[in-house]
């Protein structure tokens, strides 16, 4: 017994098999319960928690198998390199998880210039008990540096390194198949990474991600005229013919919108120590020329603020991996800036940041935008400032000047930044107390959520004083969540209710406020996304959007489609609501079991799939570059140069607003 032992661990230490395989069970024990402990991924049935523990066996075997094929010591350093790379790939995505209730995507990691300006966002979702993630890949150094493992210099034979690999396919096959069986064309339909990560792991995952992000990438080159033929057909039978009673109401008028960064639509009208979280925003909603929308919807990806933007101003869904903005920057887009440069519109974009954020200074040049004012025209006081750039109400006043300069009528947007997760504030720009959750974004999330709405205050003041009030159209819409789901234990106690599947898509909701001069407004409970502020817009200016390729609806018109993507394929309308491939009646919440019902949410599914499919189309393939609708000019690059306005450098703005205080 005692010579079997010894052979043992013999075998263990002082054979490279031997500490390969330690390093093989460390790797698949620490992915499994990071999966299982560290990811909301909706595991309902014995065999997806099998699967969940099956799935990193095959993974590490393969990829640490690739240490075989160096000689000698090598072959331990190599092993080293490639397990701590693995560890240092999960630990990144449980940290992004924690943000954005997301999967890093091989785009997101090209988008190194918003590393800066992230860092401090970072920092704060660290956790005490994050070294416990390196733990193993220390103890395997140790046993190797203190020399409890003998290094064996022989090298493996074809066979034994064949015999390897063949046993880390076979447990990923059976993976897969098994897979396939409990979710039918898991890779070839769906658009949920969530899925792809429960069935087939955090590594398998990432090669799928790059496969198709490399798809994605050469569809360009390979996209001809004849597929935009295709789309064109599409969105043409999609169309939805302009209300009589709204289009045209605001032709010629200045358009503002407000981007309410993190704001979303259960803020409204709540309220916290017996105030009113956002007391500005909740008066709008009366106000007798605003219509305010409570069934409006962020369609968000991975891009956030940059997806929303990207929608509203083209009716194009973001990518399902990375930033468009980021990615397909050099693009040819039919943007709401260039057709309104074709009628006489002047347009800015307004950011208290890096113009380099998010890619914005090359972007919109390819939307057609006239100016681009951020930092480097702002006085970037420190005591102004908050993570992502100058805060609200300094970022307002500030602006009031380059507005004023604007030819009539313009386009234009303001993007603000201080209610931004992880929502800090100091006790002087507070004021409003803390929510009393115990978790201390949500907490915090009502403070600057007061500030915003302050800010919002103030720069409508300053509309009204200046006569632009009554003469623009102003949007304000909520770009994306404020509160992820990984906050929902927090979030149940802010509603006094259960967060459940259902509960947490409807806190998607964000507010959009529409106030158009001479027009009756009121609460709208329509459904709509996003993706159907541009046809709106241009269709309230009196210009039919039916010539421009787009994929939302008027939300005015009599025709306009109810029906809600969002980037995972998940849906909802007035009617059923879709949710990781279950449907629910919209109104009651309840599962739909009925199979008539269940076979019209199928049809509402595919026609999701359709949308999103012919949105990446374009994107992807860039197929706008075959099209030019008539009395359309695309925008030329080289027309812009957002440096060129700057001669109303920072001093003077400065001491124009010092002399107005006065």
């Amino acid at each position: 017994m005692n010579n079997f032992i010894k052979k043992g661990q013999n075998i263990l230490l002082d054979k490279y098999i031997g500490f390969f395989f330690v390093a093989v069970f460390f790797l698949w024990m620490k992915t499994y319960i990071t999966q299982l402990t560290q990811f909301n991924l909706g595991i309902e049935s014995p065999i997806q928690q099998f699967l969940l523990f099956l799935n990193p066996l095959g993974s590490a075997l393969i990829f640490l198998g690739f240490a075989f094929f160096f000689k000698g010591r090598k072959k331990y350093i190599s092993l080293m390199v490639i397990y701590f790379l693995m560890s240092f790939l999960l630990y990144a995505n449980v940290v992004y998880y924690r943000s954005f209730t997301d999967f890093i995507t091989l785009p997101t990691l090209t988008m190194t210039q918003n590393f800066a300006d992230v860092s401090k966002s970072v920092t704060s979702l660290l956790r005490p008990y994050d070294l416990l993630f390196f733990i193993d890949f220390i103890i395997l150094i140790g046993l190797l540096a203190f020399k409890f493992v003998k290094i064996e210099m022989k090298d493996f034979g074809r066979r034994k390194i064949v015999a390897v690999f063949s046993l880390g396919l076979a447990i990923s096959c059976a993976n897969l198949g098994l897979a396939e069986a409990d979710r039918p064309q898991l890779l070839t339909r769906g658009f949920d990474r969530n899925y792809i990560v429960k069935y087939l792991g955090m590594y398998n995952y990432t090669m799928y991600d790059a496969v198709q992000s490399t798809k994605a990438s050469a569809q360009r080159v390979m996209a001809d005229s004849n597929d935009t033929t295709e789309v064109i057909n599409f969105t043409q039978s999609n169309y939805a013919e302009p209300n009589p009673e709204t289009f045209g109401i605001g032709k010629d008028m200045n358009v503002i919108y407000l981007h309410l960064e993190s704001i979303q639509t259960f803020l409204m009208n709540y309220e916290l120590h017996g105030e009113e979280v956002t007391p500005f925003l909740n008066s709008l909603i009366e106000e007798e020329n605003t219509t305010y929308f409570d069934n409006f919807f962020h369609q968000t990806a991975q891009g956030k603020t940059a997806d929303a933007e990207f929608m509203l101003e083209n009716s194009l869904y973001g990518l399902p991996q990375g930033s468009a903005f980021t990615m397909k920057g050099m693009n040819t887009y039919q943007a709401a800036p260039a057709i309104l440069k074709n009628h006489g519109y002047t347009s800015a974009v307004f950011h208290g940041n890096s113009g380099t954020f998010w890619n914005r200074n090359e972007i919109y040049k390819a939307f057609g935008y006239d100016r681009f004012y951020d930092s480097n025209y702002y006085n970037m006081d420190p005591s102004d400032l908050t993570d992502y750039g100058l805060m609200d109400k300094p970022f307002f006043e500030q602006s009031q000047a380059y507005l004023d300069e604007l030819p009539q009528p313009f386009y234009s947007k303001f993007i603000t930044v201080t209610h931004h997760y992880p929502y800090p504030i100091s006790e002087e720009d507070a004021s409003i107390e803390p929510h009393t959750t115990g978790d201390k974004s949500v907490d915090t999330y009502f403070q600057t959520a007061r500030y915003a709405d302050e800010a919002l205050e103030e720069f409508f003041n300053y509309l009204k004083e200046s006569g632009l009030y009554d003469n623009s159209i102003i949007v304000m819409y909520g770009d994306h969540y404020g509160i992820s789901s990984n906050h929902n234990r927090a979030m149940s106690e802010v509603l006094d209710k259960e967060i459940t599947e259902f509960e947490d898509t409807g806190l998607q909701r964000v507010p959009l406020f529409i106030r158009v001069p001479g027009m009756e407004g009121g609460i709208n409970h329509e459904f709509t996304g996003q993706i159907d502020l541009k046809p709106t817009l241009l269709h309230l200016l009196g210009i039919d959007a039916k010539d421009y390729i787009h994929f939302g609806t008027d939300i005015f018109s009599e025709q306009h489609d109810d029906l809600i993507p969002f980037r995972n394929g998940d849906f909802v309308s007035s009617t059923i609501t879709s949710i990781s491939g279950k449907y629910y009646d919209s109104k009651t919440g309840e599962l739909i079991e009925d199979e008539e019902r269940i076979a019209e949410g199928e049809k509402l599914n595919e026609i999701v799939e359709q949308k999103l499919a012919y949105s990446d189309k374009v994107v992807n393939g860039d197929l706008l570059r075959f099209y030019t609708p008539e009395n359309f000019t695309p925008a030329d690059r080289s027309d812009y140069d957002y440096s060129e306005f700057e001669n109303h450098n920072e001093q003077d703005i400065s001491k124009d607003i010092t002399n107005e205080k006065k």
